[in-house]
């Protein structure tokens, strides 16, 4: 059910004024809807504002009587988001007296530096439904200069990257006596109608990148690929003078390395110091202040990074092709998108898009990838959200588009192993050992990272909770490898507790403890967007429950083998004898990207096995079980 609706939504950008404006009226349909209310200003950031100075607020609220009330108050700081030594405020205004049934109604405007020139991004489709919306800009016909790293170019060209629904498009309009770029300015409008909210689905792609939307830049660029060329080449050419090796380095390297090593123990050495140095991605960022108490300035190359022993994951990950370059190896450094929240879009020209740096290095003759700037990850493999994504890499003398690799299902591996011994009541006392490999090791180490050791205890006891049926006693007894990102990561548990229910003269187990809260994966009949899971993976399951005398085995769950074509299995297996039952599980997810066709089957697959995981494990109570005495 929705719980408000934009009637009507107007944004126009005009660069001779200086001016962005938007005017909204808005429907609260619901109770929930009621926290729109609050309105942030949009393209505002109090921290560092951008150059945009609030002009004017006006606004009312229209109650279904007619009642109308003004708008009186002032905008005020709001936290958005607080991190490892930032936190991001944003601008915000509460309208007054907002109820079910309440129109909402306001209109603000924001000036930007005269100095500056800001293409806007029109994000048509949001969490509420669009019945009407306008969008104009007006950009400067002034013959503007672009200043970036890569020095100072004529920027003449508007450009922009549409995600449309069809039948709709961006027209552009001049003055009927304008018959060229300088004599008259441009216009670009947008009109749109009855624009659905963005759907809300399980495991949807990252829609912050595929929503409706209009992107538009300013460009000194004729064309996509000559964009992707010349910024490339200029970004490889910068990255180049930050990384070296300058001398600090290379004294480093031949710390570290030996003459006899070969690249393999060479590079396995470096990734193994660099994986020592401060990660300030992952704890706390030092402040410009401590900087310069110490008599620090901006890293200039990576021989700072490494004489300070710290730096962000970008620093470490230029750093670790410094160290490689050092010890005679080829080495490339990659920007690539942080598939965890975006989607690379080559029409949209903009180096913006790209979030992180890997590296490439070429041992024995073969390239591999490495991700030293996530700490904790494994030696050879990358972090999931920079598997399968596509960036801008170096090459010899200039930098190429490129997509990193996959990983295979068992590379990310999870074992589950319980061994339980059950009383004449049905209560379980055993332990439990988890085991993660892979994308989930990396999760909880650097999840540490951000916490503290009691935090991670609490954490695991939390997701173990989830897992096992209610109403059981668990703790930590042990974690191991914490540290050792190149060991599993490996937790011991303490569990206690009822596990069945009763039937008069029977006990119904489940057949795997670990699915015992699980709910279906896909409910819904129907699918609007692709489905992308994060990661292949590989989920192994062991459990055994000793029971007494006087019970014995009625019926298990048939052993059965499902298969999803290429793409996924199930399997489970149940074994017993006088005085046990074991079950032995695996699932397997290979290919992490399905289309809306393929739902129906995908979803099928699931509900199949999801199904036969919830099929008990029968016991007969003999005449001296006393379960529920």
């Amino acid at each position: 059910m929705r719980r408000r609706v934009y009637l009507y939504k107007e944004e126009v950008t005009d660069d001779k004024l200086h001016i962005w404006s938007v005017y909204v009226r808005l429907k609260v349909l619901t109770e929930g809807g009621k926290d729109y209310a609050n309105v942030e200003l949009g393209q505002y950031n109090s921290t560092d504002n951008g150059g945009y100075t609030v002009n004017d607020i006006a606004g009312r609220t229209i109650h279904s009587d007619g009642t109308i009330i003004p708008f009186t108050g002032k905008p005020f700081e709001k936290l958005i988001e607080r991190g490892q030594g930032y936190k991001e405020m944003a601008k915000v205004f509460t309208m007054p007296d907002v109820q079910v049934g309440s129109i909402i109604e306001y209109r603000y405007e924001l000036f930007y530096d005269n100095h500056y020139f800001y293409a806007p991004k029109w994000y048509v489709q949001s969490d509420l439904y669009l019945r009407k919306g306008h969008y104009l800009w007006r950009p400067t016909n002034e013959q503007l200069i672009s200043k970036g790293e890569h020095g100072e170019q004529l920027t003449s060209l508007v450009a922009w990257a549409p995600v449309l629904p069809k039948g709709f498009e961006v027209k552009q309009t001049r003055p009927p006596s304008a018959n060229s770029y300088e004599d008259g300015p441009l216009t670009l409008e947008l009109n749109v109608h009855d624009i659905p909210p963005t759907p809300d689905e399980e495991f949807m792609p990252p829609f912050g990148s595929l929503s409706y939307r209009v992107l538009f830049y300013y460009s000194p660029y004729r064309s996509v690929d000559e964009y992707w060329k010349n910024e490339g080449k200029g970004w490889s050419k910068e990255q180049d003078k930050f990384i070296g090796p300058g001398s600090k380095v290379k004294d480093a390297v031949k710390g570290l390395v030996g003459p006899a090593d070969t690249d393999e123990q060479k590079l396995r050495k470096i990734y193994a110091a660099v994986m020592t140095l401060d990660n300030t991605s992952f704890n706390r960022e030092h402040s410009t202040a401590e900087e310069k108490s110490e008599g620090l300035g901006p890293a200039k190359s990576t021989d700072d990074i490494w004489e300070r022993k710290r730096g962000d994951d970008d620093e470490i990950a230029q750093l670790f092709v410094a160290m490689a370059r050092a010890a005679g190896l080829k080495a490339y450094l990659m920007r690539v998108t942080n598939r965890d929240h975006n989607v690379f879009v080559q029409s949209y020209l903009s180096f913006g898009q790209l979030d992180d740096d890997i590296a490439i290095v070429a041992v024995d003759g073969k390239e591999q990838y490495f991700d030293p700037g996530q700490r904790y990850c494994e030696y050879g493999h990358l972090a999931w959200k920079h598997t399968i994504a596509d960036g801008v890499r170096q090459i010899d003398g200039g930098s190429a588009l490129a997509e990193t690799p996959g990983e295979g299902f068992s590379t990310s591996r999870t074992q589950r192993v319980a061994n339980l011994t059950m009383d004449e009541h049905g209560v379980v006392t055993g332990t439990v050992k988890m085991t993660w490999m892979g994308a989930p090791a990396l999760s909880w180490r650097q999840s540490y990272l951000r916490g503290d050791a009691m935090g991670l205890n609490r954490d695991l006891r939390t997701a173990m909770e989830h897992l096992m049926p209610g109403g059981m006693d668990i703790e930590v007894t042990s974690i191991d490898n914490l540290d050792d990102y190149e060991k599993p990561f490996v937790v011991s548990y303490d569990v206690k507790g009822p596990i069945g229910s009763s039937t008069g003269k029977r006990l119904l187990l489940p057949v795997d403890i670990f699915e015992a809260n699980a709910q279906p994966t896909f409910p819904h009949d129907k699918r609007e967007t692709a489905i992308v899971f994060n990661y292949a993976h590989q989920v192994q399951d062991a459990m055994r429950i000793t029971f007494p005398a006087g019970f014995s085995v009625e019926s298990t769950p048939a052993n059965e083998q499902i298969p999803l074509a290429k793409s996924a299995a199930y399997g489970i297996k149940v074994e017993t004898t006088a005085t046990n039952v074991t079950m032995h599980r695996e699932f397997d997810l290979g290919i992490i990207v399905y289309k809306v066709e393929e739902y129906p089957d995908l979803r099928g697959f699931y509900t199949k096995f999801e199904t036969k995981d919830q099929e008990p494990v029968i016991l007969k109570v003999g005449v001296q079980g006393a379960v529920g005495q």
